[in-house]
């Protein structure tokens, strides 16, 4: 059925257009079957869409009882599709008179059931008006996505009209640009083939989308990867590259070492696009490996999807987690003892088991690995008992009134340096994850004299790091504070093993962490080598920042991990909010971290931190810095931004400050004294 409204409306400058037209309804099923709901267009006063006359909105009506089980996609006549939303809502009731338009401010994504009244889409209506014949058959397809709770869709319009949205031409980056194309809808499983084209024409250079690949073109095999993260607009993929007989294609993608299983990790929840990268850069400069990546911006199926990282994928490879090969022939003696991936992560007994010691921080809590290397559908019964019973010797020493003893305790079976690092740089950022799933650990194959131990790491998925997040008192305290390790308080989806609580009770163990991590903060974790990083990525991502969020639009408006500041309303700010939080950890990490650092050596690697009085603290006019016993050699102030605005060289034990000309905020005081330990202290000056 057919339906047009002329509405004209002449004034002496401009002439207002539109038509719409009405389509029918039905019952939208469970469980992933698309139902579509055609309507055909005829007559439109101008056939080709454009911004003179193109798709301006679409509205409808439906009856749900679980919103967020809904997608719902738009299909035109020439088979361009947009996403309008997918998972909003929550477990809220109905779309009531809901309309989307480009015109909107209000995103769907950021707002709550019953919808009614107009939003702005998920991806962007202008991009239907691309010159097509607006005339033929549109598709409104709509899947539910879980059981139990059907729905129907009661009816739904398109309006046509003048002032259109257009689609965003993306013609050039200075990032490295990858194009996919595929012939079917991307899942989560099973994996589709496609293509993949990379341009990058070097550091400095301007890539075109309409340059020749010259890093990779070719065939790939492509679906969604992820959890919480397929939940969000920008979604993330995992990808293989294939020759054309569609066996694996090892190849170098980006610099990067050769393989074939590959990762393009959204950034929709990271908006300076590097909470992963700098918690893998920070974690292979400690010496371990860390999943190598780069920046690039992806077009799939002629639709520009933003900023990505591509990204190794963890797995047992000489360039990746480096440890023994294991074969299924190899279930006796030394070649049964290496190497494996095991991970805290989601499980169950077909792809993991369930441990015989519970947490004792929580005992009622069961807690559970995954095997990743070798696969669950790879790795024999003879593996898996090994792994399991190496697990269980080590968790039964971990637990024994003997576990401190450095020979028969958990040092027999754990490599400390790697739990060390692991701890810090995951508690650096407050990860919750780190410590409950996306949580690795490998340990490679015995040698003839010794046994290979449990390693840490690698290190994975930062996107909920590196903020407050509104979850657990844990992790929502602004003023840097709360231990990540202790996340099984938080009553997690996933148990966390609790490991480093036990750890923790070890003195030595504690010594160990304190003197790693003043070493580390003379060096790697200073905030002047951090903000450099975070400097330099932010310029190197300036251009291409901007055409993310035009195609999101979720800057300044929450949305991703439940943060809870306020959202800044430009990259800029987002950049700044990112250093201050992490100047506020490290500060309290400074004066919090566990262990004596009198049993560190006196040197410049093991530097030495000492005890300093900041007040007032908020300050009006002047700071005063006592340290007791310590005689001061400089003194620094930083904004939030990492600039140095107060530096002096100095020979005392106390300090007085004039701060009256310097304006209202958050800075961070250090203090270095003659044997060059420092302390980092948050100061409030407030007029």
């Amino acid at each position: 059925m057919k339906k047009i409204f002329l509405i004209v409306a002449i004034t002496w400058t401009c002439l207002s257009f539109s038509q719409t037209f009405n389509g029918t309804g039905g019952v939208i099923t469970d469980n992933q079957q698309n139902i579509d709901f055609p309507l055909t267009v005829n007559g439109l006063s101008q056939a080709t869409l454009d911004a003179n006359m193109g798709l301006v909105q679409i509205c409808f009506n439906i009856n749900h009882t679980w919103d967020s089980d809904l997608k719902a996609t738009l299909i035109a006549p020439d088979g361009t599709s947009i996403t309008l939303f997918a998972g909003v809502g929550g477990d809220q009731d109905n779309f009531t008179n809901t309309c989307l338009s480009q015109s909107s401010t209000n995103l769907i994504n950021n707002n709550t059931a019953p919808f009614s009244g107009t939003f702005k889409p998920e991806e962007s209506l202008g991009n239907l008006n691309n010159g097509q014949n607006g005339n033929g058959v549109w598709i409104l397809r709509m899947v539910d996505v879980f059981g139990q709770d059907e729905g129907t869709l009661l009816d739904w319009s398109l309006t046509f009209g003048t002032n259109a949205s257009i689609p965003f031409a993306f013609t050039s980056s200075n990032l490295p640009i990858v194009i996919i194309n595929t012939d079917s809808t991307i899942l989560d499983e099973p994996a589709i083939v496609g293509t993949m084209k990379i341009i990058d024409n070097g550091t400095g250079a301007i890539n075109y989308t309409t340059d020749t690949p010259n890093n990779y073109n070719g065939n790939i095999s492509i679906e969604l990867r992820g959890n919480y993260s397929q939940s969000l607009p920008q979604k993330p993929y995992k990808i293989t590259t294939l020759n054309a007989d569609s066996t694996e294609n090892n190849v170098s993608l980006l610099g990067m070492p050769v393989e074939h299983d590959w990762a393009l990790v959204a950034n929709y929840n990271d908006k300076v696009f590097m909470r992963n990268q700098l918690a893998y850069k920070l974690f292979s400069e400690m010496g371990h490996y860390a999943t190598r990546n780069k920046h690039c911006e992806v077009v799939v199926n002629g639709s520009y999807q933003g900023i990505y990282l591509l990204n190794e994928t963890i797995k047992r490879d000489n360039n990746r987690v480096n440890i023994a090969k294991l074969e299924p022939t190899e279930n006796t003696g030394i070649d049964l003892t290496g190497g494996y991936i095991i991970k805290n992560d989601y499980w169950d007994t077909t792809i993991g088991w369930q441990l015989n010691h519970n947490p004792i921080d929580h005992p009622d809590f069961a807690v559970g690995l995954a095997y990743q290397y070798p696969r669950p559908d790879v790795i024999t019964s003879e593996q898996k008992t090994y792994i399991q019973d190496f697990v269980d010797q080590f968790e039964t020493a971990l637990y024994s009134p003997d576990f401190a003893d450095p020979t028969i305790g958990y040092k027999k079976y754990l490599s400390e340096t790697s739990f060390l690092d692991y701890f810090i740089i995951n508690e650096l950022s407050r990860n919750n994850d780190g410590f409950k799933k996306s949580s690795y650990f490998h340990k490679d194959k015995d040698s003839t004299t010794a046994m290979a131990k449990l390693k840490a790491g690698p290190v994975w998925d930062f996107d909920w790091a590196w903020k407050n997040i509104n979850e657990c008192s844990i992790f929502a305290a602004t003023d840097g504070s709360g231990w990540a390790y202790q996340v099984n308080d938080c009553y997690p989806d996933v148990n966390s093993p609790g490991w480093y609580v036990r750890l923790l009770q070890d003195p030595n163990f504690q010594n160990d962490i304190r003197c790693r991590w003043n070493t580390l903060r003379t060096t790697t974790l200073s905030l002047p080598y951090i903000f450099t990083y975070i400097d330099e990525t932010a310029a190197y991502l300036e251009q291409a920042q901007a055409r993310h969020f035009d195609k999101w639009s979720n800057l300044g408006i929450p949305t991703g991990t439940p943060e809870m500041d306020p959202d800044p309303n430009t990259f800029a700010g987002q950049v700044a909010k990112f250093k201050s939080w992490i100047a506020t950890r490290i500060a309290w990490l400074d004066d919090n971290m566990p262990g004596d650092p009198s049993t560190c050596a006196l040197n410049t690697s093991h530097p030495l931190t000492f005890n300093a009085l900041i007040q007032p603290n908020p300050a009006n006019t002047v700071l005063n810095i006592n340290t007791t016993n310590e005689t001061l050699k400089k003194i620094e102030l930083w904004d939030v931004s990492g600039k140095i605005i107060f530096e002096r060289a100095i020979n005392s034990i106390e300090l007085s400050v004039n701060v009256e000309g310097i304006n209202s905020g958050i800075y961070f005081c250090k203090i270095e004294n003659a044997q060059n330990a420092f302390v980092v202290k948050k100061i409030i000056i407030a007029h």
